[in-house]
């Protein structure tokens, strides 16, 4: 009898699909947050209030619960994406940035340091959103070339959002508040034309390999 062999990390399809499905789901929650959460929010203004504004004060939990999932699905990335290395320093870059993201996000969730007027102690939210800032706009840049080995779409898709998004987020500091709100719901947006084809690429190839029992990798 030959001794049990351990099944090797290409024969976990069901880990990919997994992981894939965590990162779009959490990705939707973002959605459904930002999308839900004004009605719990009084006088709440969508093109003048932010997000932040959601998350702190009255309601804010509706928009908390929203962040707290996406941070979990930037983590599922992550995982997914070290499951399937598709790059060298640039993909292991883009899998790390997912990790600090996901802390970033949570931080952000749990500090209520914005839309309350909130000046007390030390007030670090400004420093969170300048690491999401160079984040968002480094993250999709350096995984663009992996994910470009499944498919050149991808590798467009990814360099396309870290474009956008490092054009676009400095806007926003220079809006008047009338019309910040706005344009951080067209920032989130373009933060998901990374996560959700990432998402969709981690979990179309996990079924790949459910099919041909192993995943056959791009030369």
């Amino acid at each position: 009898m030959t001794p049990h062999q351990p099944q090797t990390h290409e024969d976990r399809p069901a880990l990919l699909i997994g992981l894939g499905l965590a990162g779009l789901l959490g990705s939707l929650a973002l959605v459904a947050g930002t999308l839900l959460g004004p009605f719990f929010v009084p006088n709440y203004d969508w093109v003048a209030d932010t997000i932040s504004d959601m998350a702190a004060g009255e309601g804010e939990i509706v928009m908390d619960v929203a962040l707290y999932l996406y941070a979990a699905s930037l983590i599922a990335l992550s995982l997914g994406a070290a499951h399937l290395h598709l790059g060298q320093f640039g993909w292991s870059g883009g899998l790390f940035i997912l990790v600090i993201l996901a802390l970033v996000v949570t931080l952000v969730g749990v500090r209520n340091e914005y839309g309350d007027g909130d000046n007390e102690g030390i007030v670090i939210h400004i420093y969170l959103v300048y690491a999401m800032g160079a984040l968002y706009a480094v993250g999709p840049w350096l995984m663009a070339d992996g994910a470009g080995r499944i498919s050149t779409l991808y590798f467009w898709i990814f360099r396309i959002a870290a474009i956008a998004w490092a054009v676009a987020a400095p806007i926003f500091f220079v809006l008047p508040t009338t019309y910040d709100g706005l344009w951080e719901r067209i920032l989130g947006l373009i933060t998901l034309g990374w996560t959700i084809p990432l998402a969709w690429l981690l979990f179309q190839q996990g079924r790949a390999r459910a099919k041909s029992g192993g995943l056959r990798r791009p030369a």
